[in-house]
């Protein structure tokens, strides 16, 4: 494929960082806007524009005069997002990629593994729903106008900076302090995990292909651990050797700790398998590399090399202690 121009809206979060890499190890001339909030390090090639992606003003200044053949939108999560990136680039690219969510697809899914034919509704996560409004919005663009769009759906996601636990950090220093870790449900449940440097191999053969216009494509690897196992995972990580671990139903989650629901009642307390053949007959070297047990050292490695990322939450940390306490009567 021949060097192409591409525009990312953000580009420095955890997927976007492993995707600006991967478009210029292909030989892409990459340019990234964002506010400049986040410092993760981007090859030395890319052209990076401070601004709010929010403004299409701003988004018109960092395209300048130029045509772009890709704007890579990983910051657009409500339809009136979308249509601000519409006013600025339609029609000045020759693919518009829309970052959508796998967590849009049915919850819970009635047939497994989910496929990009899988009924888009979510009853539980408004984020997912908000999701589903910009692809309808996308989708009937293309229709009407033939918009040049491609919707890619991931999973979880993760890379060395992101815990992919409940608690985050909050989990490790309970491991660490012999105190309990709850897990969500019995913890047997599936869930598909998938390194962003994996994620982002199917995305770059995604880029100016002419087979992605006008279609969806999921993107996850075929990695998928039980919730034990990745916890199990993060606790050798952490150099904890017997971690205490509760779980506790995904409901009485929710109830204590409302702020956790609708991710899990929406998303995580469901087994998710995913068929990605679809995105695989376009990018055909995309597989998983990099497994969680791999992936739990590494973010461990960071979060060790970063005591300021340490930060335990002691809302998040009493509710924890709250639902060890039901547990154990709901045992006794």
């Amino acid at each position: 494929m021949s060097s192409l121009r591409i525009l990312f809206l953000g580009g420095t979060g955890t997927i976007s960082t492993a995707c600006v890499r991967a478009a210029v190890a292909a030989g892409h001339d990459v340019t990234v806007l964002n506010r400049g909030t986040r410092h993760r390090e981007l090859p030395p090639e890319v052209r990076t524009v401070r601004g709010d992606v929010r403004s299409a003003d701003d988004i018109r200044a960092a395209m300048g005069d130029d045509r772009y053949d890709v704007v890579a939108d990983f910051l657009s999560f409500v339809p009136p997002h979308v249509q601000t990136v519409l006013d600025a680039v339609e029609g000045r690219t020759g693919q518009y990629i829309f970052i959508s969510s796998a967590s849009a697809y049915e919850k819970p899914p009635r047939a497994l593994p989910v496929t990009e034919s899988t009924p888009l509704r979510n009853p539980f996560w408004q984020y997912s729903r908000d999701k589903i409004d910009c692809e309808d919005l996308l989708v009937a663009a293309h229709r009407t106008r033939a918009l040049p769009v491609t919707i890619v759906r991931p999973s979880h996601t993760y890379d060395e900076t992101l815990l992919p636990t409940m608690g985050g950090w909050t989990d490790i220093a309970r491991m660490r302090a012999g105190k309990p870790v709850v897990i969500h449900g019995d913890g047997t449940s599936l869930w598909t995990i998938t390194h962003s440097d994996d994620f982002a191999v199917a995305f770059t053969a995604l880029l100016g292909n002419p087979a992605a216009i006008g279609d969806a494509f999921t993107i996850t690897g075929t990695h998928a651990p039980t919730w034990n196992q990745i916890y199990g995972w993060l606790a050798d990580a952490a150099g904890v050797a017997a971690p205490e671990f509760m779980h506790v139903t995904s409901d009485a989650i929710a109830r204590i700790a409302p702020d956790l629901g609708p991710t899990l009642l929406g998303d995580k307390a469901h087994s998710m398998l995913f068929d990605a053949a679809k995105v695989t007959r376009l990018a055909p070297d995309f597989r998983t590399t990099v497994t969680f047990d791999e992936g739990a050292r590494r973010i461990l490695a960071f979060y060790d090399a970063h005591p300021d990322r340490q930060v335990v939450k002691p809302e998040l940390d009493a509710a924890f202690d709250a639902m060890a306490a039901y547990a154990a009567r709901a045992g006794a």
